[in-house]
């Protein structure tokens, strides 16, 4: 028999050796951190600093401050919404003449401002323009790591460059308007579809319906991405498609507000048209703008504009030949489409394209294969272009943007 004891006590767990030499290094998690959000964080700083710059020095009208620019135009009804919240009934001109109201704005952008100024106490300016920021490097962060992903990091990385900076109404995502907001909830669901996390992406695509009118890209993408899973699966999945039917709902939901808070089933639209004359026209009212100004050549502006938009358009048309990831895709040409097929006013079409992304995608490949001195050469003088060309945008031209 043996004398040792028998006990209840569980075994006391071996104490780990020392380090050995050859093991491989634990992951810093600071250095994993720089790896994920370091190149957005860096281009987020460098874009800043050159938008702000430029944009001080174009301001020339005695008094006016970087406040006023940054939350200038719509960012002065996104601001009016969150500090007074929405009108309950239609506007009119003094003549009796309807006009448009803030009810034509979406309400997830003025919801973050509320937030921002709950928790840090910033005026209600400086609150949107701070909105704004987070937004845009939540957004940055997260195309980095999709297009990482879909391409390289170093694609990544110019196509972040060409966003933040290069593009011309890139200074829109420092504003305090919602297209900064849309970029970051598109980035989320895109990566969030890609990695399969299908609620998720149904969250984040839900609430893209809800800040601004070409949310129904994104949810347009979802439902792209939705359809090639289950195709790839050959059978029906539960969880993609209950994403799918909460990101529809979003959008409805607010027309539908609206249409009860006005007691018209069409009221948003008729806001919209009042206001803005925003409507759908299957581009014609594009066609003409393109058609007069090119052949008159009248104010460099427009000139501009419409070869800003030819470019758009053959940038695209090259990412649809080349193989791009489908949601990625649908969303982008969705954006591009809603743009120049409505009657929106022609100097609005840089900001409003510039959320679509994929007319960077042609352009960041091939600087990416090129040698660094071209790209350095390429971006800088690019991001001084853009740059200069919001500043110019939103202190001399007398017109919105």
């Amino acid at each position: 028999m043996p004398s040792t004891p028998l006990t209840d006590h569980p075994p006391i767990p071996a104490v780990p050796g020392p380090r050995r030499a050859d093991d491989p290094p634990r992951p810093d998690p600071l250095a994993r951190l720089w790896h994920t959000a370091g190149p957005a964080v860096a281009v987020y700083a460098g874009a800043l600093a050159l938008h702000l710059t430029l944009l001080a020095l174009m301001i020339t009208r005695p008094g006016t401050t970087l406040t006023d620019r940054l939350t200038s135009w719509d960012g002065r009804h996104f601001l009016e919404i969150a500090t007074d919240g929405y009108p309950d009934s239609y506007t009119y001109t003094p003549k009796g003449e309807l006009t448009g109201n803030n009810l034509a704005f979406f309400p997830l952008f003025p919801m973050l401002v509320r937030i921002v100024h709950a928790v840090t106490g910033l005026s209600w300016a400086v609150s949107g323009i701070v909105a704004a920021q987070l937004a845009l490097l939540a957004a940055l962060v997260l195309i980095h790591q999709l297009i990482s992903r879909l391409y390289t990091r170093r694609t990544a990385t110019v196509v972040l460059v060409l966003l933040a900076a290069a593009q011309p109404m890139s200074l829109v995502f420092f504003m305090s308007y919602s297209e900064s907001l849309l970029l970051a909830t598109a980035a989320a669901t895109l990566l969030a579809a890609h990695r399969r996390a299908w609620l998720t992406a149904g969250a984040f695509a839900f609430l893209a319906g809800l800040t601004r009118p070409a949310g129904i890209a994104v949810i347009a993408a979802l439902g792209v991405a939705v359809l090639l899973e289950m195709y790839r699966e050959r059978r029906v999945l539960g969880r993609p498609l209950a994403a799918t039917a909460l990101a529809c709902t979003s959008t409805p939901l607010y027309l539908w507000w609206v249409a009860d808070r006005l007691g018209s089933a069409d009221a948003w639209f008729t806001v919209q048209r009042a206001g803005w004359n925003t409507q759908w026209d299957w581009g014609s009212s594009l066609w003409e703008f393109l058609v007069r100004t090119l052949q008159t050549g009248e104010g460099w502006v427009p000139v501009s504009i419409a070869v800003l938009v030819i470019a758009h358009l053959l940038a695209t048309a090259l990412t649809v030949r080349r193989t791009t990831w489908p949601p990625l895709l649908v969303y982008g040409a969705t954006v591009v489409v809603l743009t120049l097929a409505q009657s929106n006013y022609y100097h609005c079409k840089p900001r409003l394209l510039a959320p679509a992304l994929i007319f960077l995608l042609p352009v960041a490949s091939a600087l990416a294969r090129a040698r660094r001195s071209t790209q350095v050469a390429v971006l800088g003088g690019a991001a001084l272009f853009g740059c200069w060309y919001g500043a110019y945008m939103v202190t001399a031209w007398p017109y919105a943007i």
